[in-house]
C-alpha cells in the first residue's frame, strides 16, 4: 500500500490521460529497437485517499478512506480509453441498412433510348446516380461488439474512480430521510444538493448501494443526475460527471471490489455484470404472475 504525500491525480475527459504528455520523448525512427527485450508488464499502483463523511445537513462527522487499485500514468490513458471505446462501441445496435441497386424495386424500363438525346447512356432509373436509386457502399447491419479483458475493465473503473477523488464527496446514507417525506420532492432534493455544496446545474452522479423509492422519485427531474448501483457502475458515467457522491456502504463496496486486497470474484459479482451486461443489451427480466401460474395449473 503506498501512501505518498502528493498523489497523483487522474482527473477526468480534460485531464492528462485523455491528452498528449509533454513530458513524453518524441518517438525517434533510428532509435536502436531491442527484439530480445520482453513486453514490459501492465503496472498497477494503489493510492490512499481520505475522504470526510457529510451528514444530511451537511456537516462532516467523521472520515473514510478509499483505496483502489490504480494504473501508472503511463498506462493509466491507454486502460481507460480502451475500456470507454469498448462500452461505448458495445452499445452499437448495428441495424442500419441501405439498398443497393440490385435490392431497390423498379427500375426495369430504360428511362429513354440509348442515342440522340444529348444525355449520358441510362440502362435503369435506380442507378445510384439518380433519385430514388440505390446506395453505393452503404451501411449494412453488421456486429460492433468488441471484447475486453475482465480484469482490464475493472482497472479502468477503478482507475476511473481513483482520479476522481478531488471531485467526490462522501454523505451518510439520506434514504431514510426522503422516506419520511409523505409524497417525493424535487426541491427537497436540491436543497439537500446545496447543503452538500453541489450545484444542481453541474454533471452528478451519485454511487449508492440501494435507490430508495422516494429518493428515485425526488431525483428523477434532475437532468444533470445520475443514479448508480453496482450493477448499472459503468465507465462513462464516472469520466463524465463534475462531481461524484458516494456513501460509506459504496466506498466499503468499491474498496472490496477493486481495491489492494481484493483476490478473486465472487458469484454475486458475477451475477451483478450479468446483470449490467443484460441492462446494456436493454434486456428485461420476465416475471411470471399470479394470472399465468393459475392458467398453468388449469391447463
Amino acid at each position: 500500500m503506498a501512501t505518498s504525500a502528493a498523489p497523483i491525480s487522474l482527473s477526468f475527459f480534460t485531464s492528462s490521460i485523455f491528452l498528449p504528455s509533454s513530458s513524453h520523448k518524441p518517438f525517434s525512427v533510428l532509435a536502436p529497437t531491442n527484439s530480445l527485450k520482453t513486453p514490459k508488464p501492465l503496472i498497477v499502483s494503489a493510492e490512499l485517499a481520505t475522504l470526510p463523511v457529510l451528514s444530511f445537513t451537511g456537516d462532516k462527522v467523521g472520515e473514510t478512506f478509499l483505496d483502489l487499485k490504480s494504473a501508472l500514468p503511463d498506462t493509466a490513458r491507454a486502460v481507460v480509453h480502451r475500456a470507454i471505446i469498448t462500452d461505448l462501441q458495445n452499445k452499437r445496435r448495428g441495424t442500419a441498412s441501405t439498398l443497393t441497386r440490385a435490392e431497390v424495386s423498379g427500375g426495369g424500363r430504360k428511362p429513354y433510348p440509348q442515342k440522340k438525346t444529348g444525355h449520358a447512356r441510362q440502362g435503369s432509373t435506380r442507378t445510384p446516380l439518380r433519385p430514388g436509386g440505390g446506395v453505393v457502399f452503404g451501411p449494412k447491419p453488421r456486429d460492433w461488439s468488441i471484447k475486453i479483458n475482465r480484469k482490464e475493465k475493472r482497472l479502468a473503473i477503478s482507475t476511473a474512480v481513483a482520479s476522481a477523488v478531488e471531485n467526490t464527496i462522501v454523505v451518510e446514507d439520506f434514504s431514510d430521510e426522503f422516506e419520511k417525506l409523505e409524497k417525493p420532492k424535487t426541491t427537497e432534493f436540491i436543497a439537500a444538493m446545496r447543503r452538500w455544496g453541489l450545484d444542481p446545474k453541474e454533471k452528478t452522479t451519485f454511487l449508492v448501494t440501494e435507490v430508495a423509492n422516494n429518493v428515485r422519485l425526488s431525483s428523477r427531474n434532475i437532468g444533470t443526475l445520475k443514479m448508480l448501483t453496482p450493477r448499472t457502475l459503468n465507465l462513462f458515467d464516472i469520466l463524465n460527471a463534475d462531481k461524484l457522491i458516494m456513501t460509506p456502504e459504496t466506498v466499503d463496496y468499491l474498496n472490496a471490489r477493486y481495491g489492494v486486497d481484493y483476490d478473486g470474484e465472487t458469484e454475486d459479482e458475477e451475477d451483478d455484470e450479468e446483470g449490467a451486461e443484460l441492462e446494456e443489451d436493454g434486456g428485461v427480466d420476465i416475471q411470471v404472475t399470479a394470472a399465468d401460474e393459475s392458467s398453468d395449473a388449469a391447463e
